[in-house]
């Protein structure tokens, strides 16, 4: 398999865009992803990096056999998403972008070159791309910032309804997709970010095992003028993530929505985030959900839940990145 260098005859001195993909026991995926980078990255210099948080699978032979051009950078541990992509970025020379990657994309012929596209535009610190699952069926990646009021109305209608009236943090507008969309925040899994942004925003808070850490950093680039846009030429495929079915991850993702919320709001607002969070999981938790009820007693708990789940995940179904879920009904 070629190509995993693009078009490097320049060096590391003439490199556009480096890549860093995340990989946690991701040996069945890397060979989609690794075959659709040449076409999905043509046109742009690019070079990859592999970050390998412990996998106790192939990931790394995979690696080097399929794409013996790339540097694995190895954690030695699962570190989590936000501790591979800050040890990733460390390790690439001086380059115009880093794409983030999880390990189950397969990108589109052009992904890369759209995405390099958007960062040109204006204030654009933070381009990602449209997505939709094997079905071929669109995700909403797309998101609008946080608030008490979106997280009531996510509480009583869900998330999809929220979302279409306005009143949620997803954005499911049709025509969103289709053009180069700002928002406040998308999710992480493929994410094209600005040297200029890397420079000024600096690392991934590390302290968000999973989920938040997106929302986190586009947060900060916002504040210091570095918007997010959806490239709509960009588009690749991204299976849906699991997150929804696993009580530890589900619990984690509300935890860590609190936890995001506190980081820049005072306590009053903080608390009347966590209990609208908390009134959606109960409601939700009454036809015999376990993965809302692990969400209830994991809201209602102290930081040292949060911490046990983290344990709980580096040593068992924790991956380097689920995606985001589509908020439920």
């Amino acid at each position: 398999m070629g190509g995993h260098e693009g078009t490097t005859g320049d060096g590391p001195a003439g490199l556009e865009l480096a890549v860093v993909c995340v990989t946690w026991n991701s040996a069945t995926h890397l060979p989609a992803l690794l075959a659709s980078l040449g076409p999905g990255l043509e046109g742009v210099t690019w070079r990859l990096w592999v970050v390998d948080n412990a996998s106790t699978d192939e990931s790394v032979a995979v690696v080097r056999r399929l794409a013996p051009e790339a540097v694995v950078v190895q954690t030695g541990t699962n570190a989590g998403y936000a501790a591979a992509v800050n040890a990733g970025v460390r390790a690439v020379p001086p380059h115009a972008a880093v794409l983030v990657l999880n390990p189950d994309v397969r990108l589109d012929a052009g992904c890369g070159s759209a995405l390099m596209g958007t960062l040109t535009r204006g204030d654009t610190g933070i381009a990602v791309p449209v997505q939709r699952d094997s079905d071929g069926r669109r995700h909403p990646t797309l998101r609008r910032a946080p608030t008490v009021r979106r997280a009531c109305a996510e509480a009583l209608l869900g998330g999809r309804r929220a979302g279409r009236l306005g009143w949620g943090e997803l954005v499911t507008r049709p025509d969103a997709y289709l053009a180069d969309t700002r928002a406040d925040w998308a999710t992480g899994s493929v994410m094209a970010i600005s040297r200029s942004c890397l420079d000024a925003v600096g690392e991934w808070d590390e302290r968000f095992f999973l989920y938040s850490e997106e929302t986190d950093f586009a947060q900060r680039a916002a504040t210091l003028g570095f918007g997010l846009r959806l490239a709509p030429l960009a588009t690749c495929e991204h299976a849906r993530g699991a997150s929804h079915e696993n009580d530890a991850l589900w619990a984690l993702l509300m935890i860590n929505r609190v936890r995001l919320f506190a980081k820049r709001h005072n306590g009053f607002h903080a608390l009347m985030f966590r209990l609208a969070l908390l009134a959606g999981e109960l409601a939700r938790s009454l036809p015999g959900s376990t993965t809302h009820r692990a969400a209830v007693v994991a809201l209602v708990g102290s930081d040292r839940r949060a911490t046990a789940l983290i344990e709980e995940l580096r040593g068992a179904a924790g991956g380097p990145r689920i995606p985001e879920p589509i908020p439920r009904q």
